[in-house]
């Protein structure tokens, strides 16, 4: 007893999901998976299929109701057609009084059975079988007496009954329809018996009675057979359905993420869909359900050469705000009539991908290779201090001056190089910009010297940002150090301004030096590229790098055209590689 109470506490739970789930609203495919593997997990996986639906038998597909209430407008019909002969040519005319009588009687009994079984299925009063079970035996019941008071088997009334099997083997996944056959067959034969016994029928027609159950067994072995077919097919077509469900949100998922842009059109131009990295790159967001003609013409005639076969694949076309694209072209299942993929390869993005990697290998090397130098050049600038200290002629002390100036450059570079590989070992700390700016502009001013008034701070509102602090305070003495060095050391000469534009933190460094050159600007951030005499060309370059190791992006700026000087400005923020951090009304 434990056991069957632990079972139908399990079918109650298993119904009230399925209501939560929403089976009512059309949805078998999401949740039958879901009990039968929970199923499954309790009862054991190698349960047959017929346990499974014995386990939840409460939880029925909505298309299940929806049938069982088709079949009852069938059975409406029927019987309103009943009742019509019954009213309409005089039952008790055609068939005698007794039994005329007998034929209306049934015909209205069967008309309100069918009228009030609609109640208990909107309403969903009794499990699926049962109402279903109701429904078949009254048909059975019914049909039998008519078939009796219509002169017997010769009426061909039980005939009806064979819709009734049908349909129930096909809608209950034909579990109970040899069952109902096997009670049609006895209502008929003791219809038939009762026949002989009291109106003397001919007792030859048991054979016509016999065919007649043959019959019901052979629909309802037909129904059940194809009720497991019908079944079989339903769970592969929801596997594949969850199949394919899966295969379109790793689809949506991975189109999202992807730095290339991608385009899906249909034979027509139609774009059926576009991820944000093709909207970056066409400077479109709107333009997702358009026509490629309208939205990107220039792409639409790069599409149409590549379907006359005469664009190569790999072609690089120039776009809007000077970014440059790699095209390619896949056909949809191979035919171009339904239809193509279109792939943008951002330029930019592979052009920084490429110098990085250089970058970095170029950093590793040349990082064991400083670590090499810094040993013997120890030693050469220990020797040439040694050699300074004796009394010697001035042409020597000039030439040890400039073996030691010589040396200390050579270990500025060496210095500078070791940097390269300091970016991926950032300690990001969270903290207000302003407070450390003011301890900065302290620390610089002793250091270099400035006098007063030359490095103005102008940092009024809470910032917080994220960044080793080790590594801001190297950026910002590279560039305090470049702009005090090229300005002119008058009062604010030197300015740091710290602003917040929508969301995001904002350093701006400015000099009132001569600037730079629109031919220098280009390469500035290389590295080994520098315009001065002693410069290691280094100093933006690791600059650059350290903030884009803690979120955050280095440019230059020209500078007002009423200003002199170099304008750098800081991003704080998360970035992509080879693209600045986006703000709403960027620069």
């Amino acid at each position: 007893m434990s056991t069957h109470s632990d079972i139908h506490g399990k079918d109650a739970a298993f119904g009230e999901e399925a209501r939560h789930a929403g089976l009512a609203a059309g949805e078998p495919q999401l949740i039958l998976p879901s009990l039968e593997a929970r199923l499954n997990g309790e009862f054991g996986a190698d349960e047959s299929l017929r346990e499974f639906h014995a386990k939840a038998e409460d939880v029925i597909p909505a298309d299940f109701w929806r049938s069982l209430n088709y079949f009852n407008l069938y059975r409406l019909a029927l019987v309103g057609f009943i009742v019509f002969i019954a009213l309409a040519f005089d039952a008790e005319g055609l068939f005698g009084a007794e039994k005329g009588r007998l034929f209306v009687m049934t015909a209205w009994f069967y008309a309100t059975a069918v009228m009030l079984s609609f109640i208990p299925l909107h309403m969903r009063w009794l499990p699926f079988s049962w109402q279903l079970a109701v429904q078949v035996c009254s048909d059975i019941v019914a049909l039998t007496v008519l078939a009796h008071a219509s002169g017997g088997i010769q009426s061909s009334v039980g005939l009806l009954i064979m819709v009734s099997l049908a349909v129930a083997g096909i809608i209950s996944r034909g579990r109970d329809t040899l069952f109902f056959a096997a009670l049609a067959s006895i209502a008929a034969l003791l219809e038939h018996t009762f026949a002989v016994w009291h109106d003397e029928a001919p007792v030859t027609q048991y054979v016509q009675v016999g065919l007649l159950c043959i019959s019901y067994f052979a629909v309802a072995g037909l129904a059940h057979k194809l009720a497991k077919y019908a079944l079989v097919n339903q769970k592969l077509a929801q596997r594949r359905g969850r199949d394919l469900i899966g295969m379109a949100e790793a689809n949506r998922l991975v189109m999202r993420d992807m730095y290339d842009g991608v385009l899906v059109v249909d034979e027509h131009g139609h774009i059926m869909q576009m991820n944000p990295s093709a909207a970056r790159l066409l400077r479109n967001t709107e333009a997702s359900a358009g026509r490629l003609a309208d939205s990107f013409p220039l792409l639409y005639g790069q599409y149409l050469l590549w379907k006359n076969e005469t664009f190569s694949s790999r072609d690089t076309i120039q776009l809007d705000g000077g970014l440059q694209a790699r095209l390619r072209f896949i056909g949809v299942e191979r035919d171009v009539a339904q239809g193509a993929v279109i792939f943008l390869e951002d330029m930019q993005h592979v052009q920084a991908e490429a110098q990085q990697i250089k970058l970095a290998a170029l950093g590793r090397l040349t990082a064991n290779l400083a670590h090499e130098v810094r040993n013997p050049l120890s030693a050469i600038s220990y020797a040439t201090e040694l050699l300074q200290e004796e009394p010697g002629s001035v042409r020597q002390e000039r030439l040890l001056q400039l073996i030691r100036d010589n040396t200390q450059r050579i270990n500025r570079i060496v210095q500078d190089v070791m940097q390269l590989n300091r970016r991926d070992r950032a300690q990001s700390e969270t903290f207000d910009l302003a407070v450390l700016l003011r301890v900065f502009v302290d620390e610089f001013v002793q250091s270099e010297r400035v006098a007063p008034g030359v490095l103005v701070l102008q940092a009024e509102q809470v910032s917080t940002v994220t960044f080793d602090k080790g590594h801001l305070r190297q950026v910002l003495w590279n560039l305090c150090s470049n702009g005090l060095h090229y300005g002119k050391k008058l009062p604010g000469s030197l300015v740091l301004l710290l602003a917040v534009e929508h969301g995001r933190v904002i350093l701006d460094v400015h000099d009132d030096g001569p600037g730079i050159s629109a031919e220098n600007q280009a390469r500035l951030f290389e590295p080994f590229f520098t315009t001065a005499e002693q410069g290691t060309g280094l100093g933006l370059y690791i600059a650059r790098e350290l903030c884009e190791a803690n979120g955050a992006w280095l440019e230059y700026h020209e500078s007002a055209a009423h200003k002199l000087g170099a304008h750098f400005q800081i991003t704080f923020g998360e970035r992509r590689l080879g693209k600045r951090p986006e703000r709403e009304h960027g620069r």
